[in-house]
């Protein structure tokens, strides 16, 4: 029995969005920004008040709340704004690692205009890679 390995293909597609269309995809990025920080100081906050570590699981329960509440967030995708609360998941568990391995850890940080790369969707092929402020030339 051969058993074939799945191959995963990266395809890069060049984006020339209208001036509307490229405010709309600021916005966005904007969300997932503001998302991601929310997300780390919630973590932050439940360790330092009540010695709570919040999983993945327990943010994406909390993420349908903040979608009722701020109207604003109906504007992402839920599989997007998941994939930028795993994004922060994947960084906590970088900085776990780095701990128990006795290496310098590196606590997530908080995410500023030009320090978040932009955000991603679940499912391979229909997602990309916005960085604000780019002329066109390398988004992915």
């Amino acid at each position: 029995m051969n058993i074939v390995p799945s191959v995963h293909r990266r395809v890069t597609s060049r984006l020339y969005p209208s001036v509307t269309q490229a405010a709309a995809l600021e916005r966005m990025c904007g969300l997932h920004r503001a998302l991601y920080n929310a997300a780390l100081e919630e973590r932050i906050s439940a360790y330092r008040k009540a010695g709570l570590s919040l999983s993945f699981a327990d943010q994406c329960k909390s993420l349908t709340q903040i979608r009722h509440e701020h109207l604003e967030y109906l504007a992402l995708n839920a599989q997007s704004a998941q994939v930028t609360l795993k994004r922060l998941d994947k960084a906590f568990a970088a900085f776990f690692r780095r701990v128990k391995a006795g290496q310098t850890p590196g606590f997530p940080r908080f995410k500023g205009r030009d320090r978040f790369p932009g955000f991603g969707f679940k499912t391979h092929g229909d997602g990309f890679s916005f960085r604000p402020g780019d002329t066109g030339e390398r988004w992915r």
